[in-house]
């Protein structure tokens, strides 16, 4: 009797996770996009850091007067097109050259569309002195 009993309550059973999976699926869909996105976002600050160190490295070792293309140039160089498009470069300063690198966060798919969010990185370097 136990043992129809236990086989009864099995069948009855049988099926449950599959429904409570289902059940969560979009749950886990929508928690794999925000990670997903907040990933993207981190990457862009890492991205704009490194633009900016690479932007100001070039900027104090350029002539004033051509200093903001340099700058520019070298802050774009290692970004890919996805992040070149939106990317801001401006370099500023004598003596004591800052770079500024302002880069738009994607929406889940880099080169897509964008949130309107932009990620700053800030960098700054003393000017080289130039051998006489």
């Amino acid at each position: 009797m136990q043992r129809v009993r236990r086989a009864l309550l099995r069948e009855r059973d049988r099926g449950q996770v599959t429904i409570e999976f289902l059940g969560m699926t979009p749950t886990i869909i929508v928690t794999l996009i925000a990670l997903w996105q907040a990933v993207l976002v981190g990457y862009t600050f890492v991205l704009a850091g490194n633009a900016a160190d690479e932007a100001v490295r070039q900027g104090t070792a350029a002539e004033r007067g051509v200093r903001q293309g340099v700058c520019e140039a070298a802050g774009l160089k290692h970004l890919s097109d996805a992040w070149r498009s939106g990317a801001e470069v401006t370099c500023d300063g004598s003596g004591y050259v800052t770079a500024e690198v302002g880069l738009e966060v994607p929406v889940l798919f880099p080169g897509t569309l964008s949130f309107g969010l932009t990620v700053h990185g800030h960098a700054g370097a003393v000017e080289e002195a130039k051998p006489r």
